[in-house]
């Protein structure tokens, strides 16, 4: 079962806007958009991109939405609902039209979002994946693959209603759902020509228009707006040519006057040079990076001055992602293709390698106060294909001097996470992971959730307000994770809501359906899965209560809802990109609180089809719709006014803004000619009243940016009468996360400018402690009556860990204040667990495991065993580990031994390793038994190259090292190739009850290690044999490997055929392992003349014996090894044997050159080469 801890920065309440990202907010620095209406036809797909569209040709040339990204899948409203279109508050629904069942357009929405601006916290969708959860997080990675957001494309299908204020005169009407749209039919109506000119009735926003000319083709293109008062604006526009996979062409646009106006600045940049991504610093706006695509050239071009002028540099390697520093403006890391790590301190002029072998993602910054030094990294580093480790490395100087292991031993792959004051990862065991955390970079511990929990996989999604908030699948869980809340330090968990949707982001990453709403502490929404029906609830408390959200009582068109909990209520759709270059559909933000916008539907549960956008302007207590079809919504002045725009495939050239927190919408014209929205871009900061839309006016026109100035619409800055109190409350309880709140708010009647200068004001008090203020301990449920009652698994009566460390615990009372509950006195003092002395008791509950959870080492290596204690007086409890080889240490208590007992061994074996724990009232016992085993280098089969029929021979594996630790012998013998025998012992016993060649193949199994060995046995009924020697020039030229061996026994056998005449099959030869040069040579009878009688065999056998001694004994038999080389071959004389001698020299040959893939097994092959000489029968081997 595997594991993964996977973490989201922060909720990742990321800044957004409407359709984009502004980037300069973001430390990745760009937003991306990407024309989808550009070249008709084309089938768009891009590997490197996040977001798929489907965008077959269509016979209009403009089929695609305009806002969102590929991730979420909306459905459309059905054609046949009646369904009066018209904005809440507009004249449309003030003339009360008769409904009726119009002509529409079946369009795709399953991208479509409702989302506000750039520049805010707005919304936090939990997107987990590996440690980066975006283009850019809060800490300044930037992802290389870039996550791209959209330009309109002909991909998308026609068919949902529209609403009837849209279908304007200037914008393009719908056709009859199912039925091919012509081009002319998206042109203008002879009304929207009139309406080009002036029209006193029509509101105008005011606008102007800038053409990117010579850029038609391009596909993409990257913003950067800088804000902090500055008017620039960078766009970095692209042909993606997605058959090639890469960028074909590139323009550089700079405007200084809010988007007014352009400067192309390719001259400044190279005029040849293509340009791939746009980067910015987090930490000063001003400093720009432009990285080059490296299938032309590897360089990046730095600018200092807000993209003015640019110098370029050369790089060695290909950037896939950055991570800033939060607070150094010039420390980077870069990410290769080759996992490596780079660091530059000098904003990327120049690199330095930190670290190779580095996990992707898996690299962060310290941070100040917890680090001990600004400069220094954490990282995962591979060491195998199921190995890692955590280390920690200096910027500058990642020597393995310099190098820390925090954590003692490997963890799984892709499992660090740093964030805030913890440390996450995992490390498997018995097929279960076990995951750890470390706070405040203390010693790492296991993490508890309740006991049977069993974990498939675990996400830590939030680590704000000194608590982790951890999305956990169970093992009964296939499409659905349970959230768990810690209390502070990150070990303890209980349960906060069940069953809470998920679903797969397009790189594989989960994404959870909860939202924290901007503004209001405490506050989040969550779609649950109950009887297969999911259901959006709402938390003020951090998750300690939920309930459904009441509908809005009246639709758009005054009508009365029918709508009763539980039966019927609201439900949003909570899923926001997992780019963060394109919007979401809800919104909220921190200078506006209160005000949420989101769509959904209203019914038993949430729904794809008829998709409304809602509005609440009292935190979640009351909603009203605002439109009847998905519409993405933008704050302005810090959430004074709100501006929509429709999500369509058609051109528009209106927008709809309200100034009373959406009870009245007014439309206004933003261009006169309809243009194809791509994009939006809000100015970045808190007051956001200058916006650029990126458009089309057709698909094969340059790109046009409109700015709009929505400053001129507003008559006057704000006074203070323009203000007034708002009390947060959930349904008339003003207690929330223990205090009163009030917040100072715009009149929705007022229409002002509230300017720069505003910030959200909120008075406090506090209120005294309820119930309500406190969530069940770990090891404690909440009934049904509200109370927490012990689970059956869990035992008040244990101790506290604390106990095991300190000479006091909190003996809790079941009860735990919410973190960042602020109340007091009250039942404060009933539930609040108390402090008391530890009672001494006898130790129970010892736990002893290696640091890296296996029951295996390495000899001469460091083993770190730790011991836990559940119960007792770890202060008075002494620890003795007795390692098994002899040797013990023992500790005066638990404390000391914290970091663990390191330990090494210097043989190998199976150890049994004790601990035990003891104090006065008594003692407990913990035991494991490790293998201590060495790195098998070779194996030897030892087998007979001749064997007698129905005579037992032995057959032994010889290892190198001999002692490796446990090891498993696997045998295939003769012809039984299909059921191995399998032994513990390196030697077995076997019969050949056949005559002709055999093979036996041993595999020998020690730790992760297989080797084998392979000899073919000829099996004869008889035979003679004699070893030879040779002239002592042979040893010089003898490498002593089994090729080399088999080719002189070859040139042997040969030689003594020439010399006496002996037919070739009746002579085996072959050389011996080791130094001197030996050899053995085996006669067979031939079967034809002995008629298989012993009598004639033996005769026959002794008359070719003496044939080859003769010729050897006379230095007949000679061969030549190479040109001046000449061997002689001899019978060996027993008298003088000198194989235990080349025997030795051979094994300490080995022991030096470990040159041979053989060891030394040709002690046993001599000894049966003896017998069978001295033998009188033959018979033996």
């Amino acid at each position: 079962m595997n594991g993964e801890v996977i973490f989201c920065p922060k909720w990742h309440r990321a800044f957004w806007f409407l359709l984009f990202a502004v980037p300069c907010f973001l430390h990745a620095g760009e937003a991306e958009i990407t024309c989808r209406s550009c070249q008709p036809g084309s089938k768009w797909r891009g590997k490197e991109l996040l977001l798929k569209f489907h965008t077959s040709e269509s016979a209009t040339g403009f089929r695609g939405q305009v806002f969102g990204n590929s991730e979420r899948r909306f459905g459309a409203a059905s054609a046949e609902t009646p369904r009066l279109s018209c904005a809440v508050g507009s004249a449309e629904c003030a003339r009360a039209r008769v409904e009726y069942p119009e002509t529409s357009l079946k369009r795709n929405t399953r991208d479509l979002r409702a989302k506000g601006e750039l520049g805010q916290s707005e919304f936090t969708q939990m997107k987990v994946s590996n440690v980066s959860t975006s283009g850019q997080k809060k800490n300044g990675r930037v992802e290389g693959v870039r996550r791209r957001a959209r330009r309109n494309s002909h991909g998308d299908k026609l068919g949902s209603p529209r609403s009837a204020q849209n279908q304007d005169r200037g914008e393009a009407t719908g056709t009859v759902a199912g039925r091919r749209v012509t081009r002319s039919e998206l042109r203008w109506s002879g009304e929207e020509r009139r309406a080009a000119g002036p029209r006193q009735e029509e509101l105008k926003l005011n606008s102007s228009t800038f053409a990117l000319t010579g850029d038609s083709s391009h596909n993409q293109a990257m913003v950067h707006w800088s804000g902090q008062n500055s008017s620039v604006i960078l766009m970095l526009t692209k042909l993606f040519d997605f058959n090639l996979n890469s960028v074909t062409e590139s323009s550089l646009w700079r405007s200084t006057d809010y988007g007014a106006t352009y400067q192309k600045l390719n001259d400044k940049v190279g005029a040849k040079t293509i340009l791939s991504y746009l980067y910015v610093s987090p930490n000063n706006k001003r400093k720009i990076m432009l990285l080059t695509d490296p299938e032309v050239e590897s360089s990046l071009l730095i600018s200092s001055d807000e993209g003015a002028t640019y110098q370029k540099y050369r790089l060695n390697f290909y950037i896939l992602s950055l991570l800033f520093h939060p607070e150094q403006e010039d420390w980077i890391l870069a990410y290769s293709h080759d996992q490596k790590l780079y660091s530059s301190v000098e904003f990327g002029r120049r690199w330095q390698l930190v670290h190779e072998r580095v996990a992707p993602n898996r690299f962060y910054w310290s941070k100040m106060g917890l680090d001990k030094e600004p400069g220094l990294i954490h990282l995962e580093t591979s060491i195998t294909e199921g190995q890692a480790l955590y280390v920690t490395c200096k910027l500058q100087n990642c020597t393995d001097a310099n190098k820390g292991k925090p954590f003692p031993g490997y963890i799984d792959p892709n499992s660090l996470v740093v964030q805030d004051e913890y440390v996450f990862v995992q490390v498997s065991a018995g097929g279960r992971p076990i995951y750890y955390v470390s706070a405040k970079r203390d010693v790492f511990t296991p993490m508890k959730l309740p006991k049977y929990t069993l974990p498939k996989d675990l996400h830590v999604i939030s680590t704000d307000e000194n608590r982790v908030v951890a999305a956990v699948r169970e093992w009964n869980q296939n499409e659905t994770y349970n959230l768990y809340v810690s209390d502070t330090s990150g070990v303890y968990y209980t349960l906060a809501l069940e069953n809470v949707v998920s679903s797969m982001g397009p790189e594989g990453n989960v994404m959870v359906d909860l939202y924290e709403v901007a503004g209001i502490k405490g506050m989040f929404l969550a779609n649950k899965r109950t009887d297969n029906q999911v259901k959006t609830y709402i938390t003020y408390n951090r998750g300690r209560d939920w309930r459904l959200l009441q509908a809005p009582s009246k639709d758009l068109r005054g009508n009365s809802i029918h709508c009763v909990l539980p039966y019927c209520s609201l439900h949003l759709h909570l899923h926001v990109s997992a780019n963060p270059y394109t919007s979401g559909n809800i919104a909220s933000r921190d200078s506006a609180p209160g005000i949420i916008v989101a769509s959904g539907s209203i019914g038993a549960e949430l729904t794809t089809s008829n998709v409304s956008v809602f509005i609440t302007s009292d935190a979640g207590n009351t909603w009203r719709q605002i439109f009847d079809e998905e519409y993405a919504v933008l704050y302005l002045d810090q959430g004074g006014a709100l501006v929509a725009i429709r999500h369509t495939p058609l051109p528009i050239r209106h927008l709809w803004l309200s100034f009373d927190e959406g009870r009245q919408w007014n439309k206004y014209s933003f261009t006169n000619t309809p243009l194809f929205v791509d994009g939006v871009l809000g100015e970045p900061g808190e007051e956001t009243l200058i916006m650029t839309i990126f458009g089309h006016v057709s698909h094969r026109s340059e790109w046009q940016l409109v700015k709009i100035d929505f400053r001129s619409i507003f008559n006057r800055r704000c006074i203070e009468a323009d203000y007034q109190t708002w009390h947060l409350h959930n349904q008339g309880e003003p207690c929330l996360m223990g205090v009163k709140r009030i917040y100072r708010k715009l009149k929705p009647t007022s229409r002002c400018v509230m300017g720069k200068t505003y910030s959200v004001t909120m008075t406090s008090a506090p209120c005294d402690c309820t119930e309500a203020d406190f969530e069940c301990d770990y090891g404690f449920e909440r009934r049904t009556d509200g109370k927490c009652t012990p689970a059956f698994w869990f035992h008040p009566s244990s101790m506290s860990r604390s106990c095991t460390t300190g000479m006091t615990f909190l003996n809790s009372t079941g009860y735990r204040k919410v973190v960042s509950n602020n109340c007091t006195a009250g039942v404060s003092a009933e539930y609040t667990a108390r402090r008391q002395q530890c009672p001494i008791q006898a130790p129970k509950g010892l736990h002893l495991v290696t640091s890296e959870g296996s029951l295996t080492a390495v000899l001469g290596t460091n083993v770190t065993f730790l011991v836990f204690l559940e119960e007792g007086d770890g202060a008075r409890t002494s620890i003795t580990l007795d390692f098994g080889d002899g040797h013990a240490l023992t500790y005066s208590n638990v404390s000391s031994i914290e970091d663990g007992i390191k330990h090494i061994y210097k043989a190998v074996g199976i150890y049994r390793v004790t601990a035990t724990g003891e104090n006065s009232l008594g003692s407990e016992t913990a035991m494991l038994y490790l293998h201590v085993t060495c790195q098998l280098e070779y194996i030897h089969l030892s087998a007979p190259f001749v064997a007698v029929r129905n005579k037992e021979v032995n057959l032994t594996a010889v290892l190198w090292p001999s002692q490796v630790g446990t090891v498993t012998y696997i045998w295939w013998i003769g012809n039984n190739t299909e059921q191995p025998v399998i032994t513990l012992e390196g030697s077995v016993a076997y019969t050949f009850s056949r005559e002709g060649i055999n093979t036996v193949t041993v595999q020998v199994s020690a730790g992760n290690t297989i080797l084998q060995d392979r000899k073919t046995i000829a099996v004869h009924e008889y035979f003679r044999s004699h070893l030879l020697a040779f002239s002592s020039n042979l040893d010089e030229h003898n490498p002593d490997i089994a090729e080399w061996r088999l080719d002189v026994s070859r040139v042997i056998k040969n030689s003594l055929i020439q010399a006496t005449g002996v037919r070739e099959d009746q002579l085996l030869v072959t050389v011996l392992p080791g130094l001197p040069t030996a050899a053995e040579f085996f006669l067979l009878p031939d079967k034809q003349i002995t008629e298989g009688k012993p009598e004639k065999s033996s005769a026959h056998l002794d008359q070719l014996s003496e044939l080859l001694l003769s010729a050897l004994n006379q230095n007949l038999v000679q061969f030549t090894l190479r040109p001046g080389v000449q061997v002689t071959v001899y019978a060996a004389h027993l008298s003088a044997d000198p194989r235990p001698q080349r025997l030795c020299a051979d094994a300490e040959r080995k022991r030096t050159r470990n040159e041979s893939s053989e060891s030394n097994g040709g002690h046993a092959q001599l000894s049966a080469g003896l017998g069978a000489f001295f033998g009188d029968s033959g018979h033996r081997v």
